[in-house]
């Protein structure tokens, strides 16, 4: 209820040139937090603004782009309609650079998270297709098209193009071992990705040669208890007791690495 709460950036209850109300979609309490979208995005691009023009290094200039998307008192990443509002906030503010602008590319990786934020998924398929593209037009480094192209996979998972999704993870977690080899972090990942979309495809078998071969660099360069080297795990017994020839076997390891990770978890 925003009844009685004033902005805590312009100190008005109404703003004055939008006329818009008051928005809070971060973990503020009590009288904490209360904005106008417009508001917050022009402290945005004045923050930001100010620590590049004033050459104040990568960590405060990352510190405050951060407040495209993430409160400003308690730094909680902002969620649904606010969320959006302040990724098309921040496109618009940008669009107009050149397209080899990062500036411009990352305002648009921010709309896409802000439209997927909201649940407008076909909104932010479009976004994320046309930043991907962009990406390779402008000769982007590789690391950041598979970025791209790891989002694009989840977005077409959210809407049922479970194929497209399939195909668009196996080539990430491709591109990530060329890139960085078996035994890194990113190329876990992926694997942890491209596993959860051949099980979604019911390509079982697949799913368990993958993660048989996976889940033992996680154990060694993540640990048996982070958090992908759990996830791995419980996709590894899912597309164990799914498969519709799973044998007696099968189901005794599915449930042993169920409760394994509850042990551990």
């Amino acid at each position: 209820d925003t009844k009685g709460q004033t902005c805590y950036i312009c100190t008005q209850a109404l703003h004055w040139k939008t006329k818009e109300g008051l928005v809070r979609g971060c973990a503020c309490r009590g009288t904490a937090g209360f904005a106008h979208v417009s508001c917050l995005a022009e402290q945005a691009k004045i923050l930001f603004e100010e620590a590049v023009e004033n050459n104040w290094g990568e960590k405060v200039v990352n510190e405050r782009w951060a407040r495209w998307y993430s409160c400003s008192l308690c730094e909680q990443r902002y969620h649904g309609d606010v969320k959006c509002a302040l990724g098309w906030a921040c496109w618009k503010t940008y669009v107009g650079r050149p397209e080899t602008d990062e500036i411009r590319g990352v305002a648009m990786n921010v709309l896409g998270n802000g439209l997927i934020s909201a649940k407008h998924y076909e909104d932010a398929l479009t976004v994320q297709e046309a930043e991907l593209s962009m990406l390779r037009r402008v000769g982007a480094p590789e690391h950041s098209i598979l970025v791209a192209q790891t989002n694009l996979s989840t977005t077409y998972a959210r809407i049922g193009r479970h194929e497209q999704a399939l195909q668009m993870s196996r080539d990430v977690y491709s591109g990530e071992l060329k890139l960085y080899g078996e035994e890194h972090g990113r190329t876990v990942v992926a694997a942890c990705n491209y596993a959860t979309s051949l099980v979604g495809l019911e390509r079982f078998e697949e799913a368990k040669s993958l993660l048989r071969k996976m889940i033992p660099v996680a154990q060694r360069i993540l640990g048996d208890s982070h958090d992908h080297t759990l996830s791995m795990r419980s996709i590894y017994a899912n597309a164990l007791y799914q498969d519709t020839c799973a044998t007696l076997d099968d189901l005794s390891e599915a449930v042993t690495t169920l409760e394994d990770i509850e042990q551990i978890a």
